[in-house]
């Protein structure tokens, strides 16, 4: 299959989101994020853990502790905004939404969002020990 412009598309048909399990934004998305339906199942695996690492080993990361990235199932990269946006594209709900935010007139409005979370996450960040196991819970939430 290709696209109009004659370029190959490569299907996605399973995504691994990355996220920082350290980050009380980031779980908290990690949560919101597996409460929707998914058109396209998501993955969701703590940056620069050993999961992490052995699933993708060619990978910077630490760069992926630093902003979100999300791995297609064909070995496609997505960082930033895009990330943000190819995990909304995932959702029943929010696709058209990720449509919106990758148009000329969206990709403002997406980078500005991931540049907020970025700005606040860094803000309030605690270090602590990393989540491995991926079963990480937003800080005061019941154990």
């Amino acid at each position: 299959m290709t696209t109009p412009t004659g370029r190959p598309v490569t299907p996605v048909h399973r995504l691994t989101v990355l996220y920082d399990a350290d980050c009380s934004l980031c779980v908290h998305l990690r949560h919101w994020l597996l409460r929707q339906r998914q058109l396209v199942p998501l993955d969701l695996v703590p940056a620069a853990s050993q999961e992490a690492r052995r699933r993708f080993p060619g990978l910077d990361h630490e760069s992926t502790l630093r902003e979100i990235t999300v791995i297609g199932d064909r070995g496609q990269v997505y960082r930033a905004a895009s990330a943000w946006i190819v995990c909304l594209w995932a959702l029943a709900d929010h696709r058209p939404k990720a449509h919106w935010l990758a148009t000329p007139a969206g990709q403002p409005f997406a980078r500005a969002t991931v540049l907020a979370a970025a700005k606040w996450r860094e803000a309030v960040k605690t270090y602590g020990p990393a989540c491995e196991d991926g079963l990480c819970e937003p800080p005061g939430a019941p154990g």
